[in-house]
C-alpha cells in the first residue's frame, strides 16, 4: 500500500490523539481507588468484563485474550472467586480443567461498575450534541475493528512472504 504523506500526517495526529486519550484514561483510573468498594483490585475487573462479554474460560485462555501473564490472571481470578464474584465450573470439553465463570454476584457487581462508568461518560460527553456523540460511538468502532483486523506484527513473527520491512 501506498501511503501518502497527508494520510502520514493524519496518522500521526491522531496517534498523538490516542497516546493523550490513553494517558487520560489511565490517569482517571489512578485518581479512583486500586481497590473497589468492594475490596477487588481494578484490575480484576478487565477479567470479570471479559467473563460476562465472552463467557466462562480457562485461565490460560484468559490471558492470551488479556495479554497477561497466567499468574496474574490465576492471582487476580483466585481474588474474584473469594470475594464471590466468579466461579469455578468444570469443563464439559475435559473435565480435569476447570472455566471460571461470572457469578450473579459478579454480574451485578459488574453492572454497578458500568452505571458509574457510564454516569461519567455521559457527564463527559453533555454538551456534545447528540449526532456528535453518535459519529463518535460510530468513528471509534470503526477504529476498534480496524484495529483488531490489522493487528501489528510483532518483530518476533515471521514476516509474511513477499513482505518488506
Amino acid at each position: 500500500m501506498d501511503t501518502t504523506k497527508a494520510e502520514l500526517d493524519l496518522a500521526d495526529e491522531l496517534g498523538y490523539e490516542l497516546v493523550r486519550f490513553v494517558r487520560l484514561i489511565n490517569r482517571a483510573k489512578s485518581q479512583v481507588a486500586k481497590q473497589g468498594p468492594d475490596g477487588v483490585e481494578r484490575a480484576a475487573y478487565a477479567i470479570l468484563f471479559t467473563l460476562i462479554h465472552e463467557g466462562p474460560q480457562r485461565t490460560s485462555r484468559l490471558a492470551e485474550s488479556l495479554h497477561s501473564e497466567i499468574s496474574t490472571i490465576s492471582r487476580q481470578s483466585s481474588s474474584l472467586v473469594q470475594h464471590g464474584l466468579v466461579e469455578r465450573q468444570a469443563d464439559p470439553e475435559d473435565g480435569r480443567a476447570c472455566l471460571l465463570a461470572p457469578t450473579a454476584e459478579g454480574h451485578r457487581v459488574f453492572e454497578e461498575n458500568r452505571k458509574v462508568r457510564n454516569e461519567w461518560l455521559a457527564e463527559v460527553l453533555h454538551d456534545w450534541s447528540e449526532e456528535d456523540r453518535q459519529t463518535l460511538n460510530s468513528l471509534f468502532g470503526r477504529l476498534n475493528s480496524g484495529i483488531e483486523k490489522h493487528a501489528p506484527q510483532l518483530a518476533d513473527q515471521p514476516q509474511a512472504k513477499g513482505a518488506t520491512a
